[in-house]
């Protein structure tokens, strides 16, 4: 059984087990979230597809921690221009979730 969840402007396609990156969440770790916008539940040759959400279907999730991504270099510069050098550094904050339970 799988599905398709939506959140921060993205999709995900999540299994029972599968962990993931969700955009900062302000929870604990140990504590569990309901995702209500569904998009499709599969469950073997048994589909439901919303319009744009499948009613009544949910995906809880357990959050294991809070979390920091590598760091992202941007570095611009205008050639044969002196000093048009610009470099930033950025690390996107990140929630770690794990799926237990697909209800749909």
């Amino acid at each position: 059984m799988y599905a398709i969840i939506a959140d921060g402007g993205r999709q995900y396609r999540v299994e029972k087990g599968t962990e993931f990156r969700l955009d900062r969440l302000d929870q604990e770790p140990g504590s569990t979230i309901k995702l209500d916008d569904v998009l499709l539940v599969a469950d073997g040759p048994n589909v439901k597809v919303g319009t744009p959400q499948v009613a009544g279907a949910a995906v809880e999730v357990e959050v294991i921690g809070q979390k920091r991504d590598k760091k992202l270099i941007a570095f611009m510069y205008r050639r044969r221009q002196a000093d048009s050098k610009r470099k930033r550094g950025h690390r996107q904050n990140y929630t770690l979730v794990k799926v237990t339970d697909i209800k749909g």
